[in-house]
């Protein structure tokens, strides 16, 4: 179902997936990589990676090593390894991380602190905001 490649990196080896149309509420934990397409709501605190799939929403508080989102997270970010946000994700919340990637159309609105690996002290904090235009 998944191929490990530079296209799907952080997809394969998934141990679980929340489809379109579901909504789950509770305490989520795992070792490998999960992916949600669907709804979640509550707090995730894993050593693996998240995918927040295209369509996808999360409103927790995430506890990860590696979140991918292309959908849509609400809430506090804490990820040991790397937050990367591609388009046409969004991000509204806080975010903790030693690095972030946002690719272009990505939109994060929120509080970002850099911190350096193993949970030492901040290095960059930033504040991003999204600004709505009319043509």
């Amino acid at each position: 179902m998944f191929v490990k490649d530079e296209k799907t990196r952080g997809e394969a080896d998934v141990v679980g997936y929340v489809g379109k149309g579901m909504l789950i509420e509770g305490k989520l934990s795992f070792d490998s990589t999960v992916r949600i397409d669907g709804g979640f709501k509550g707090e995730i605190c894993a050593r693996g990676t998240l995918v927040v799939g295209e369509g996808g929403l999360v409103e927790a508080e995430v506890k990860v090593d590696t979140i991918i989102v292309t959908g849509e997270v609400h809430g506090l970010i804490v990820a040991t390894k790397r937050v990367e946000l591609q388009a046409p994700g969004k991000i509204i919340g806080e975010v903790r991380t030693p690095n972030l990637i946002i690719g272009e159309g990505g939109i994060l609105e929120g509080n970002c602190t850099m911190t350096k690996k193993k949970g030492s002290a901040p290095v960059v904090t930033a504040a991003f905001h999204e600004e709505k235009t009319t043509h």
